[in-house]
């Protein structure tokens, strides 16, 4: 989803943290930063997690990170466009949770079904809203 909020943020000239353990590929735009946090054990979720806040949309799969950056009342977006929410988050972490739990007992053995065209098209469209928000409620 990097490439797709990258053209987003361009088009509505809004600029854009890259947060990485590591060295990440970024495009050359000084829109674009790029963010070194450390290569431990959830150094990248704890720098964003520590900064996020009410003017910070923050996309990620990670429902723990998620719920830190909704506690600190970030916009938060899953890659498919869904937002996490505070009247959200605490299910999606029970389910998280019992779906690790039924996967390392051998319950399940399968993960989340495959990235579709329908959840890139929701992902943007809930991105542009989120920025949309914030610009007016900013102006």
């Amino acid at each position: 989803m990097k490439d797709e909020i990258y053209r987003v943020a361009a088009r509505l000239n809004v600029p854009v943290s890259v947060v990485a353990g590591n060295f990440i590929r970024i495009p050359d735009d000084p829109q674009i930063e790029r963010i070194a946090a450390g290569s431990g054990m959830d150094a990248a979720d704890d720098w964003i997690a520590e900064r996020a806040g009410p003017t910070d949309i923050v996309v990620t799969s990670d429902v723990p990170l998620a719920s830190r950056c909704v506690k600190s009342g970030a916009t938060v977006l899953a890659p498919n466009g869904k937002p996490f929410s505070e009247a959200s988050i605490g299910m999606t972490l029970a389910v998280r949770n019992l779906m690790t739990d039924l996967r390392s007992s051998g319950e399940i053995t399968g993960g989340p079904r495959g990235f579709t065209p329908k959840d890139r098209s929701s992902f943007l469209s809930a991105l542009d809203q989120a920025i949309r928000r914030l610009q007016r409620a900013s102006s």
